[in-house]
């Protein structure tokens, strides 16, 4: 069965931390990956699309969590693909430096020691192209990376001018009943929000989040509702 279509040639893998194929006519781009162990969801994602394992060329990773990054590596294996982090973050995919820890507030504590008990550390992994904000990708005739720093020092959100389309990783999310929220279990809160301040600022239609379900319509006015919030 074919993964949910949630854009033209832009599908949802499912999981703790969601992944985005991205399909283009020559090759497929993957956002994030998931926990450890999310390889075969990918590369049943890919078959089902009628694609080979080769086809998957490049995997951005939006941040070093383990729940974007843990199968990183597997697929990097399988698929021999290219593999883009911001500079900031990527001695941790390669597993050169530590994490940094979030600071964790009072109402965010329950939440995150029950998530922390499902999420398996993630492999290391090669990194192939250190990403700076402003930086070019090639995905869909040109799309660029902005800098989010607060989640953690090099966290990315992947935007796409000519779609109005955005993948934010964990710099926002949405929570079971579809409200938008600025993301949580930041190393810098208040970096965070300033970064929420920046995507708000991007001609946005349609979002796709590393928690909750994409937002797909009329995202820049959500956006800019809850940044004028935010700002009072």
């Amino acid at each position: 069965m074919p993964p949910s279509e949630i854009a033209p040639g832009v599908y949802l893998i499912e999981g703790l931390g969601q992944a985005f194929l991205y399909r283009e006519a020559d090759r497929l781009t993957l956002i994030d990956t998931g926990l450890a162990g999310t390889a075969p969801a990918v590369l049943n994602a890919i078959a089902a699309l009628r694609r080979k394992p080769a086809d998957l060329q490049q995997i951005v990773v939006t941040h070093y969590h383990a729940d974007h990054m843990g199968s990183v590596a597997e697929l990097v294996e399988r698929t021999n693909a290219q593999v883009l982090v911001h500079a900031l973050d990527a001695p941790v995919v390669r597993g050169e430096a530590p994490e940094e820890p979030p600071q964790i507030s009072e109402l965010e504590r329950p939440f995150h020691e029950a998530v922390s008990k499902n999420v398996p550390p993630a492999p290391p992994s090669r990194v192939d192209r250190e990403l700076l904000d402003g930086d070019g990708i090639d995905i869909d005739g040109g799309t660029r990376v902005v800098h989010v720093p607060g989640h953690t020092a090099g966290s990315i959100a992947v935007y796409v001018p000519k779609r109005r389309l955005l993948f934010v990783g964990d710099a926002a999310g949405r929570d079971p009943e579809g409200r938008l929220l600025v993301g949580v279990f930041n190393v810098d809160p208040a970096e965070t929000r300033r970064s929420f301040a920046k995507l708000a600022a991007l001609d946005l239609e349609t979002v796709c989040f590393g928690h909750g379900a994409p937002l797909d319509k009329d995202a820049s006015a959500a956006f800019r509702r809850l940044a004028e919030k935010l700002a009072r």
